[in-house]
């Protein structure tokens, strides 16, 4: 029996492939701008940065919202490429340490959940993400978090919870990846700490 397709996530990877490249092209006419003498602008820097930084996102949104088989693997270099490109003068910091080559839908779920901490970090903070023994840590530290508990609820729920906004959709698709991948959440909440496992 064939699984039914993920129309949300196709749509998800289908918008992502479509606009790396265009991004990819405005990024390449930057570099150009820059090379041409008093390239060097303030407003050339600001494009270029933007560039960087939407090319990133979108790099993030296609492991974290596109479609993933079963089968499907990523390299660790591409995980933390990814990373690296999203912190670059942000207020998030990400440590990675996992095996050289990952089930993409481990790392779907893994970014998933760093959506879901990202959430609550809105003054900053640093994160740490280890792979063992068949099993995910996340930690999340911060001087100072800002949870809503009713969004941390929805992770363990088999369904989203109504009203959920756009900007709260990976804590509604967890526990349908969690399902999916037959993994169990635990959650631990502290004032300037968040633990997840799975």
């Amino acid at each position: 029996m064939t699984e039914t397709p993920d129309l949300a996530a196709l749509i998800a990877s289908r918008i992502c492939h479509d606009l790396i490249s265009p991004i990819g092209a405005i990024g390449n006419g930057v570099e150009l701008l820059t090379m041409e003498p008093g390239g060097q602008r303030p407003e050339i820097a600001l494009i270029s940065e933007s560039v960087a930084n939407a090319n990133a996102r979108i790099r993030f949104f296609r492991i974290s919202f596109g479609a993933a088989g079963g089968d499907q693997r990523i390299a660790r270099s591409e995980v933390l490429s990814v990373l690296t490109d999203l912190t670059r003068g942000g207020r998030i910091g990400y440590a990675w340490s996992s095996a050289a080559e990952l089930s993409r839908r481990e790392v779907r779920l893994a970014f998933l959940l760093l959506q879901c901490v990202e959430t609550a970090m809105a003054y900053g903070g640093k994160v740490q993400v280890a792979q063992g023994a068949g099993s995910w840590t996340i930690l999340a530290e911060a001087s100072r978090l800002k949870v809503d508990p009713a969004l941390w609820e929805a992770l363990a729920q088999p369904a989203p919870p109504a009203g959920i906004g756009a900007n709260h959709v990976h804590f509604a698709l967890v526990s349908e990846e969690l399902a999916r991948q037959g993994r169990r959440l635990v959650t631990e909440i502290g004032e300037t700490a968040i633990r997840l496992t799975f």
